[in-house]
């Protein structure tokens, strides 16, 4: 019998499209571009693959690259000026931007996505009498701009004549997205009320993604500077409220979806007072998305407080996500609910589907109530006990108890949280220790915990047992563990000054290591653990 040899080239047209569209358009055009082949020539060149343009790629560790310089040379000489008046949208980071950017002209570019950004880039390139055409700037509409990764970096601290370079060169901006590689690594935004907001302000600005220190510049952002908004999305550093700002805010009529989230506390009253004189002015919202931790006084934030102090003033809600983490003092008089008891107080229909964690300590109470799915990147003070469901969105995450975490705990941890990246544990609670004979008889006592995606690994406030349980490549593999937050005299004590075999491969990728307390002494051994370092 015969077989048929079928080649890429016989497929129709509209299967190799198909099977294109699976590549990255840099790859597709690197790829079939002046090969000789005209059918290919004209597929190539098509709109799906030479509107949007991606010059940078993501590592195993979330740090952004640039594609290889070899690439860029050949896609600024051969490639780019057969294209370049059909691309609306790029993405480049700091240091290919220049290269590409300036090869051509992009008449109808609109969309620009800079990665590895900082202070010096936006000084030097967006400004008045820059390198860039006026023209060239006031066409980008929407623009994205992704800070480096680097935390300690000094060039990482911006003021607000960051913002207002960018506000004055962009001119006719509609979405604005100011965000960091990792969460955590958002542009900080500090207002003075003595400025008016003139100096940071935009008529054309309808979505803006920004990071700001504290509750009271969020309402800056919102006192009538951007009077076209309609997506809010604001990270907050600091809940804390200054109380010298002055409340000068008339409802928010264009604004239908907004989010607020942070990881840092605000006490009850703001809860209270503060975030319903927010929400009260606004007065067509359809979709909010909330992330709080609150610090009550004798009981839990529940179905019936979100309601009263946030649902009733927005009759236009159509999208409720959130997240509200409660922290309170309890004593023998105060009853412990359960989390069916405060899961009833959700009847109303714009809850959708709810689930909730109860944790009691000594003299301290946490819940959280959230709802599902579960669309936030970070989640903090769980304990032993929590839903059994998967937190697909969730990088970062902190878990602490009174009672002691075992190896079956991990697990959970592992396959609930598939793609966490930073893990930070607080027990200072020995495990127990379980004879040899009960190991052999329990399957999951011997299998290794694997987390695939964890880059940063805290293990500042541990008993020992928990070095050794993650240290322990016969109990956990981290291949991509990149950062570890320490104790030195722990760490040389688990590793045996560094000469433990069990213990070295997962710390041999380390480019990061980060003591609580003590000093680096250097040996051999030492440098054969961390090589990197």
């Amino acid at each position: 019998m015969n077989q048929s040899k079928v080649g890429l080239l016989d497929l129709p047209d509209e299967i190799l499209v198909t099977i294109l569209k699976k590549l990255d358009n840099i790859d597709v055009l690197y790829s079939l571009l002046d090969v000789d082949n005209q059918r290919l020539d004209i597929i190539a060149q098509g709109n799906i693959f030479i509107n949007t343009l991606n010059f940078v790629f993501t590592t195993f560790t979330n740090d952004i690259s640039s594609i290889d310089d070899t690439m860029v040379d050949r896609f600024c000489i051969n490639i780019l000026p057969r294209i370049h008046y059909n691309i609306k949208s790029l993405t480049v980071d700091s240091l290919s931007m220049e290269r590409i950017l300036f090869c051509v002209d992009y008449p109808n570019l609109t969309e620009l996505k800079l990665f590895n950004f900082n202070g010096k880039i936006a000084s030097h390139y967006f400004r008045d009498k820059g390198p860039f055409d006026g023209h060239f700037l006031r066409q980008i509409t929407d623009l994205t701009l992704v800070f480096q990764n680097t935390i300690y970096d000094a060039s990482t601290h911006y003021s607000l004549d960051t913002y207002r370079f960018i506000m004055q060169v962009f001119g006719n901006l509609k979405h604005l997205s100011i965000i960091g590689s990792y969460r955590w690594m958002f542009l900080d935004l500090s207002y003075d009320n003595s400025l008016p907001p003139v100096t940071f302000s935009s008529s054309t600005l309808t979505k803006l993604r920004i990071r700001v220190t504290s509750y009271t510049a969020c309402l800056a952002v919102l006192d009538g500077r951007f009077k076209q908004l309609r997506t809010l999305i604001v990270d907050i550093i600091d809940m804390d409220l200054h109380q010298s700002y002055v409340y000068n805010m008339d409802d928010l009529p264009n604004l239908k979806c907004f989010s607020l989230t942070t990881t840092s506390t605000c006490f009850m009253d703001m809860f209270i007072e503060s975030i319903p004189f927010l929400f009260r002015r606004m007065i067509n919202l359809e979709e909010l998305t909330l992330q709080l931790s609150v610090i009550m006084g004798t009981v839990f934030i529940d179905g019936t407080h979100i309601y009263n102090n946030i649902l009733i003033h927005l009759q236009q809600l159509r999208i409720f996500n959130f997240c509200i983490c409660t922290d309170l003092r309890i004593d023998h008089l105060v009853h412990h609910l359960s989390k069916y008891d405060i899961q009833r107080t959700f009847s109303n229909a714009i809850y959708q589907d709810v689930d909730c964690m109860v944790q009691y300590g000594c003299n301290r109470a946490t819940c959280h109530v959230f709802s599902l799915p579960f669309i936030f990147d970070y989640i903090g003070y769980i304990g032993n006990t929590f839903p059994s469901i998967t937190f697909i969105h969730v990088r970062r995450l902190f878990v602490c108890d009174l009672v002691p975490f075992e190896h079956e705990f991990f697990i959970r941890i592992a396959s609930c949280f598939p793609l966490l990246e930073h893990l930070n544990i607080y027990n200072i609670g020995p495990q127990l220790k379980v004879s040899t004979k009960l190991k052999s008889d329990n399957s999951q006592m011997n299998s290794i915990v694997k987390y695939s995606h964890l880059i940063w690994l805290e293990l500042e406030c541990v008993h020992i047992d928990y070095v050794e349980q993650f240290l322990n490549e016969t109990k956990t593999h981290l291949p991509s563990l990149t950062r570890l937050t320490i104790y030195y005299s722990v760490l040389c004590n688990v590793t045996e000054n560094f000469t433990r075999y069990i213990t070295r491969r997962n710390c041999i990728k380390v480019n990061q290591l980060n003591l609580v307390v003590g000093i680096i002494e250097r040996s051999k051994d030492f440098n054969v653990y961390f090589p990197l370092l």
